[in-house]
C-alpha cells in the first residue's frame, strides 16, 4: 500500500506539559512559539486533551501509538507485573509487551519513510521489518542512551587553599542549609538510594530479573528519590602550580577526579590582565600543550570529548562543564561535570549508521543533568542550562535527519518538563517535608522550562511553510501536590503503609521483633503494588496464595470500601478517589489481567505528580495532570477553536485520516474530524 497523498507528519511529543499551565503562561505572552502553531491551527479552548489511566509515561505513550486503550494495548504502568511474586515487578518498556499496533507500523507500511525518536514504552525494539522505518531508542523516558552509555556519573568538584588533600566520595548527597564552598565534609551523607535511581533510569532493569522495591512511606516514593539524586564529590587542595610544560606566571593547580575516582585530571587557575583569578583550565596531564576544556564562571561548555573508563572499558565520552563558583583571589572554586555519555554506542538506533550520521553532521548526544532538586542553584544553574542544550541538540538533530534523510512521517519525544517535575514540581508549594525551599523560587523555575520547551517547539514552526502537519501532544501533566501523599499509589514498588494499617498487607519481623521487608504470605490477604492496582492473594493463581476463589468476590468489595473509608492522619480526609473490580475498570479502558484486581485512583488534593489519580486532576499553581492537544499545518483548520473532547486515543486515527492510510488494527478512537479542513 502507498500513502494516498503526499502530506507529512511531525508529531513534536513533550512528556509531562500540562495544558493548563501552558494556557497560563500563553495568555500571559511567555509563550509565543505555541501562539503562533495556534495561529495556524487548531485545538481546544483550554488546549487539553484526556490522557489515558493510569497517567503514567509509557501507558500514555503507547495509546497515543497505537489509538488503543491501555488495557487493550498491555502497557498498564511504569513497570510490569511480575508473573511470578505479587511484591515485584518486572522491566516494561519493550515493545514485545505491547499488543496492539503502533502507527509507525502503518504509515512505513503505506511506503513513508518513517522516524520514531525515543518515544518511550512501546517503540524498541523496531517491531516492523520495513526498511522504511527508523528507530532511537525508547528503552527508557530520560535522554537518547541515557540507559546504556553512561560512563561516569555527575560530580561537583570543590577546590580550596585551605583543603589538605585530595578526597573523592562517591554519589553523595548534598543536605539542605550547606553553603557553596563545602569544608565539612561529614555534612555529605552517601545516598542509599542510588541503586534505585539506577532502576528507574539506567540499565539494570532491563537484566530480565524482578525488581522489589517497598514503599513504606514518603522517603521510599520516587517524590523524594527523584529530587535528591546523588553526585560525586571531589574535594581538591589548591597550591601552587609546580611542573607544568607550559604554566603562566601566577597560575594555581588542582586536581579533578573522573571515571569513578579513578582518573585524575589537573587542572590550572588562571588570572587575567587585571590579576583577578578568572579562567580554569582542565587537562590530560601536566605535559599537554592544550586543554581538554577552558572555562569561564557561569558558562556552560558542552560536547567536550575525553577518555571515561567503566568496569575497565575505557571509551570515548561526552561531557558538560561549568565552573560555578570561582573566588578573584583563586582561593576556592566550585566546578561542576556532567556524566558521561560513550560516543560509539549505537545500540538502540536502527539503522545503527544512523549515530554516526548524526554525530558527524549535528554532534555527539550531550548529556542532561539530574541533580538540583531541593537545591535550587544547581537546579537553575546546571540542570535547566543542560536540557537546553539537549534540546537543542535533539532538534537540530530531528531537523538535520527530516531535511536530509527524506521522512516523511517523524513521531518524537521529548522529556525536559517531566524530569523537571520529578525533580522539583513539588517543591512549589512549601509542605512540611520541604518546607525549608522557597516555594516561589521554584514556581519561577517551572515557568522557566515551559519557556525552554516553547524555544524547542519554535525550532520547527519552518515545516509549517513546507507543508507539514504537525501535532503538540503530552502524555500526562504534571502538578504541584496539595498535601503530602498518603502511602498509597506509588508507582515505584509495593506500597506498604495503608494496606498494612488496614489489615491486609502483613510484614515479618526478625527475632527482635522489627519489621523486615519481607511480606509474611501466609497471613497477606492483598497488596497494592504499582500505581493504581490492588492483587488478592489468590489460591490456585498465586504463587503463596491463601484466599479462596469463592470469596475473592466479598474480598474485594470489602477492600474498596475500606480504601473509601480510610481517612488521611493529618487531615481527616478521604484520599481514594474511586475504587472498582478490574471487570469495571473497563469503563476507563482498563479491565485486562495486567490491571490488578481493583483500580483504584488518590482522590484531589492529595496526588503526586501524576500516575495516582484522574487525567482531570489539579493541583495548586495552575498545574493539572490534563495533558496538551495542539494541531497545526497541512489539512488543519487555522486558528480554530473545537468543542470536540479530544482523547489520546484519537491521536492516531486522525494522522491516518490526514495521511490517507489505515487505522492502526486495534485503534479504540475516531478521527478529530472537527479540526481537519474540509478537502
Amino acid at each position: 500500500m502507498s500513502n494516498r497523498n503526499n502530506r507529512k507528519i511531525l508529531v513534536l511529543g513533550i512528556d509531562g506539559m500540562d495544558q493548563r499551565i501552558t494556557k497560563k503562561l500563553l495568555d500571559e505572552g511567555k509563550l509565543p512559539n505555541i501562539r503562533k502553531y495556534l495561529e495556524r491551527g487548531s485545538s481546544r479552548e483550554e488546549l487539553d486533551m484526556l490522557g489515558a489511566v493510569p497517567t503514567i509515561t509509557p501507558p500514555c505513550w503507547t495509546t497515543l501509538a497505537t489509538g488503543a486503550y491501555p488495557g487493550t494495548h498491555g502497557i498498564t504502568c511504569y513497570w510490569r507485573q511480575s508473573p511470578n511474586s505479587l511484591d515485584a515487578v518486572v522491566y516494561n518498556m519493550d515493545s514485545r509487551n505491547c499488543t496492539a499496533e503502533q502507527i509507525w507500523n502503518v504509515t512505513s507500511e503505506a511506503g513513508m519513510k518513517t522516524l520514531v525518536w525515543h518515544w518511550p514504552g512501546s517503540s524498541w525494539p523496531p517491531t516492523s521489518d520495513s526498511p522504511k522505518l527508523s528507530v532511537v531508542d525508547g528503552t527508557q523516558p530520560g535522554s537518547v542512551n541515557m540507559g546504556i552509555a553512561q560512563m561516569d556519573w555527575e560530580k561537583i568538584i570543590f577546590a580550596s587553599k585551605s583543603q589538605k588533600e585530595l578526597t573523592y566520595l562517591p554519589r553523595v548527597e548534598k543536605p539542605a542549609g550547606v553553603g557553596c564552598i563545602i569544608t565539612d565534609l561529614d555534612a555529605l551523607i552517601p545516598n542509599e538510594d542510588d541503586e534505585m535511581m539506577e532502576i528507574w533510569w539506567g540499565d539494570a532493569a532491563r537484566k530480565g530479573g524482578e525488581i522489589r522495591t517497598y514503599c513504606h512511606g514518603l522517603d521510599d516514593s520516587e517524590l523524594i528519590i527523584g529530587a535528591r539524586v546523588a553526585y560525586d564529590v571531589v574535594t581538591s587542595p589548591i597550591t601552587e602550580a609546580a611542573k607544568w610544560a607550559n604554566a603562566p606566571e601566577g597560575a594555581f593547580e588542582f586536581t579533578i577526579l573522573i571515571s569513578g575516582g579513578t582518573v585524575r585530571r589537573p587542572a590550572l587557575i588562571l588570572r587575567n590582565a587585571s590579576g583577578v583569578y578568572d579562567t580554569v583550565q582542565i587537562f590530560r596531564n601536566r605535559k599537554s600543550e592544550e586543554p581538554i576544556v577552558t572555562l569561564k564562571q557561569g558558562e556552560m561548555v558542552s560536547y567536550i570529548i575525553d577518555d571515561a573508563t567503566k568496569n575497565g572499558e575505557t571509551k570515548k565520552s561526552c561531557r558538560s562543564y561549568k565552573l560555578l563558583e570561582l573566588k578573584p583571589d583563586g582561593s576556592e572554586l566550585r566546578l561542576w561535570i556532567s556524566n558521561a555519555l560513550d560516543i560509539s554506542n549505537d545500540m538502540l538506533w536502527h539503522p545503527q549508521t544512523l549515530l554516526a550520521e548524526v554525530i558527524s553532521n549535528v554532534g555527539a548526544v550531550p548529556p542532561v543533568s539530574l541533580i538540583g532538586g531541593e537545591d535550587e542553584e544547581l537546579a537553575r544553574e546546571i540542570f535547566l542550562p543542560s536540557w537546553e542544550t539537549y534540546n537543542k541538540w535533539q532538534a537540530d538533530s530531528l531537523k538535520y535527519l527530516i531535511d536530509n534523510g527524506g521522512y516523511e512521517a517523524v513521531f518524537s519525544h521529548l522529556h525536559n518538563v517531566d524530569c523537571a517535575g520529578h525533580q522539583f514540581w513539588h517543591l512549589a508549594k512549601n509542605l512540611e517535608p520541604w518546607s525549608y525551599t522557597d516555594e516561589n523560587a521554584y514556581r519561577k523555575l517551572i515557568d522557566k522550562v515551559y519557556i525552554q520547551t516553547d524555544r524547542y517547539l519554535g525550532e520547527f514552526l519552518k515545516y509549517l511553510d513546507e507543508g507539514w502537519t504537525i501535532f503538540i501532544v503530552s502524555d500526562h501533566g504534571l502538578l504541584v501536590g496539595e498535601n503530602v501523599p498518603p502511602d498509597i499509589g506509588e508507582y515505584g514498588g509495593l506500597n506498604i503503609g495503608v494496606m498494612q494499617e488496614l489489615g491486609y498487607t502483613v510484614m515479618k519481623k526478625d527475632d527482635n521483633g522489627n519489621q523486615i521487608d519481607e511480606v509474611d504470605w501466609e497471613k497477606t490477604r492483598a497488596v497494592q503494588i504499582r500505581s493504581n492496582y490492588v492483587y488478592i492473594n489468590l489460591k490456585g493463581r498465586d504463587a503463596h496464595g491463601i484466599v479462596d476463589p469463592a470469596d475473592k468476590y466479598d474480598l474485594e468489595g470489602q477492600i474498596i470500601s475500606d480504601l473509601y473509608n480510610y481517612r488521611e492522619p493529618r487531615t481527616g480526609k478521604r484520599v481514594i478517589g474511586i475504587a472498582m473490580r478490574n471487570r469495571d475498570s473497563r469503563v476507563l479502558g482498563l479491565g485486562s489481567p495486567e490491571c490488578g484486581d481493583i483500580f483504584f485512583t488518590i482522590d484531589e488534593g492529595y496526588n503526586r505528580l501524576h500516575g495516582d489519580g484522574l487525567t482531570t486532576a489539579r493541583g495548586t499553581y495552575d498545574t493539572s495532570v490534563t495533558p496538551v492537544f495542539i494541531a497545526a499545518g497541512s489539512g488543519i483548520k487555522q486558528h480554530h477553536t473545537t468543542d470536540r473532547t479530544v482523547r489520546q486515543v484519537d491521536v492516531a486515527p486522525t494522522i491516518s485520516t490526514l495521511l490517507g492510510v489505515r487505522v492502526t488494527k486495534q485503534c479504540e478512537g475516531a478521527p478529530i474530524y472537527q479540526i481537519i479542513e474540509e478537502e
